[in-house]
């Protein structure tokens, strides 16, 4: 799904269940949608806090908190980081993070769609969620490392 219909998709669930589209909710999921890093909360609040100086952090955790509880970000813990979070993809998917600057992309690699389905039918688990995260190197520090 492109990120417009994303977009409307998540607007349109936010106003059907009562709550405002503010300029500043309307512009925080706009760039979590857009978003291709997994922003964390202080991230998400430093790119909006010029546009809307008003804004507070804590509006941001709210606004984060409610799309969490209507299943529309996925947030992912890592310990000693802030959270982040992916509102372009929802569901769990495996993911990328680099443990020089901290990037966390979405592989584009079919075979985890079927794990969670494999691994239940292997156990006779019945999967709730999932997370997969690799973790290592991207190509940019590799290149950044291999210069110095």
């Amino acid at each position: 799904m492109d990120s417009q219909a994303r977009l409307d998709e998540l607007l349109t669930r936010l106003r059907e269940q009562g709550y405002r589209l503010t300029p500043q909710r309307v512009a925080l999921v706009q760039l979590l949608i857009d978003s291709k890093t997994h922003p964390s909360a202080g991230q998400i609040y430093e790119q909006l806090h010029a546009q809307f100086p008003t804004m507070s952090l804590a509006t941001v955790y709210k606004t984060l908190h409610l799309l969490k509880e209507m299943g529309e970000v996925l947030e992912l813990g890592f310990g000693d980081d802030d959270n982040r979070y992916d509102a372009s993809d929802p569901d769990p998917h495996p993911h990328l993070v680099c443990i020089r600057c901290r990037k966390i992309i979405d592989p584009d690699v079919p075979v985890f769609e079927t794990l969670a389905q494999e691994v239940a039918a292997a156990s006779g688990y019945h999967i709730l969620s999932h997370r997969l995260d690799f973790f290592g190197i991207c190509p940019a520090c590799q290149e950044e490392a291999a210069e110095n």
